[in-house]
């Protein structure tokens, strides 16, 4: 039994601190800029569970929708990753990472096994699913 929302993001990436100028243009190619480049995301979160008797739902998606606010929206959405957000100042900002990032964000405030997978996807081709430690690159 699953349920599913999606939220869209607006962010700018990637660019590894890492790496030297040629290194970066070798490896990410025309999304290499130093400055980071903008991204439409979308995101979507899949939990599975039992269904509940009484509400018919796995979970209150007003709930799933307020998780998704504080874990992809409020941290995430229209921010330069590598300069607004913390965590991306160590790990580079690509969609895999991304993904991890909203995935263990989820995982701090849904309930305990709840979580099934994230997608994130970058283009209509290029789609991140992650599920854990499971990752599924589309």
């Amino acid at each position: 039994m699953c349920s599913l929302l999606q939220a869209e993001i607006h962010a700018c990436l990637p660019h590894s601190k890492s790496l030297s100028d040629e290194e970066n243009l070798k490896l990410f190619g025309k999304c290499n800029n130093p400055n980071g480049h903008g991204h439409n995301y979308k995101v979507v979160v899949t939990v599975r569970g039992e269904i509940d008797p009484v509400s018919g739902m796995v979970m209150n998606l007003t709930d799933l929708k307020e998780c998704m606010q504080a874990a992809i929206m409020e941290p995430l959405d229209h921010k330069n990753l590598d300069r607004d957000v913390p965590y991306f100042s160590e790990v580079v900002s690509t969609t895999e990472n991304v993904a991890v990032f909203i995935w263990d964000s989820l995982q701090k405030l849904l309930p305990q096994g709840i979580l099934y997978k994230v997608e994130v996807h970058e283009t209509e081709q290029n789609v991140v699913v992650y599920k854990g430690e499971e990752t599924i690159v589309k």
